[in-house]
């Protein structure tokens, strides 16, 4: 039919009437992110930020930078850090919700069982940190100490950390005040303070119902739960207990429970999701590889490069574990066994955060999943 023919025009009529319509229909996750957030927050550890990921930052309720150091007691950022946190504080522009707090510590960090130890270290640590926040114009701290009465990460430890983590905690939130009341930061606009906490033995030296009252939220790093320091493979990031687990082993609902039973209100709580695997090596191939004995920790996999170079690929077969919500890899040549979470594991752990009345969804780290598939799977799962 020829272009300029009559029986066209009604339907480009009627196109052009149905165009806005459509176009309000057809608009994009991150637009609805902005316009209509969810009660739920997705909360994301972030060392950097790719531009390309730009397009997703709606989906985010606080991006939280890592990381501050602590240097002779105080809590500082160098150039480097300061510009990558600069960046994450540009995707405002795009988010006008988004929050970007600084978090201090990670894994083998010591000094805060020194800095806590006294009033004099405690007052320089929160003084130090209120004005590293206020002058880089963040939104507040996240205190990443692993862990508080705990060496396995060869930090030096105290049994007097238990009741001087409370007291630090206590003056950072003080400082923080002082600093918002000087900044016109207060009320729903306070600076916020959270913290990475794990779960199960590693909490000893924490008073959880002692600290409750300062923080805002409690970022639960619930993965890692195997590991090179664990001696069998295993769910390292799983929902609820595998039917091969033993005794007390850690599960992120088994450390929802243990802080419910201290008191946290639910909505305090912000489940973690790991947007990588952990591989390990000459595995028993007893129940594919599943929390057996391995002879080798290999390393960590992100998310995308799971997906298009090992999920079923390579001889690595993918599995579903009903009762942990969890899936894992086994290769039954090499007998390598790999640990992660995926899609389907993150929609439970959603669902399981809307049943419970949780906080939301933690991730570590934004840079690993360049996609954001993982990412799209937390805000679909918490609308």
């Amino acid at each position: 039919m020829m272009r300029g023919s009559s029986f066209l025009r009604p339907a480009r009529i009627i196109s052009s009437l149905l165009l806005p319509i459509l176009m309000l229909a057809i608009q994009t996750d991150a637009v609805a992110a902005a316009a209509s957030p969810a009660p739920y927050r997705i909360v994301g550890y972030a060392s950097g930020w790719n531009p390309l990921q730009t397009k997703d930052a709606g989906k985010i309720d606080t991006l939280i930078f890592a990381f501050a150091q602590l240097k002779n007691g105080s809590v500082v950022l160098d150039d480097n850090g300061a510009k990558r946190l600069q960046d994450l504080i540009a995707l405002k522009s795009k988010n006008p919700r988004l929050k970007v707090t600084i978090s201090v510590g990670g894994w083998t960090v010591g000094g805060f069982s020194e800095a806590a130890s006294t009033p004099a270290g405690r007052e320089q640590f929160a003084d130090s940190a209120a004005q590293l926040i206020a002058a880089q114009h963040a939104d507040g701290l996240d205190v990443d100490w692993e862990y508080p009465g705990h060496h396995e990460s060869g930090i030096k430890s105290s049994p007097e950390d238990k009741t001087n983590f409370t007291l630090l905690l206590k003056a950072v939130r003080a400082s923080l005040d002082r600093a918002g009341a000087a900044n016109g930061r207060t009320g729903a606009n306070h600076y916020m303070l959270s913290v990475a906490i794990a779960d199960g033995p590693f909490v000893s030296g924490v008073d959880i119902a002692a600290i409750n009252p300062y923080l805002d939220w409690f970022n639960l790093m619930t993965y890692d739960f195997v590991n090179s320091a664990t001696p069998t493979t295993g769910h390292h990031t799983g929902l609820h207990a595998s039917a091969l687990i033993t005794g007390d082993g850690r599960t992120t609902d088994r450390a929802v429970q243990q802080f419910l039973a201290a008191g946290v209100p639910p909505q305090k709580l912000v489940i973690g999701a790991a947007l990588y695997g952990r591989e390990f090596a000459d595995v028993k191939p007893e129940h594919n590889g599943l929390y057996q004995t391995y002879g080798t920790y290999v390393g960590g996999h992100n998310w995308p490069d799971l997906k298009h170079d090992v999920i079923n690929k390579r001889g690595y077969i993918r599995y579903w574990d009903d009762a942990a919500q969890a899936p894992w890899l086994w290769n039954p040549k090499t007998h390598h066994f790999i640990t992660y979470d995926d899609p389907q594991s993150i929609a439970a752990k959603a669902a399981y955060v809307k049943a419970q009345h949780l906080g939301g969804i933690m991730y570590w780290e934004q840079t690993l999943d360049s996609g954001d598939e993982l990412l799209n799977d937390m805000w679909r799962g918490l609308q």
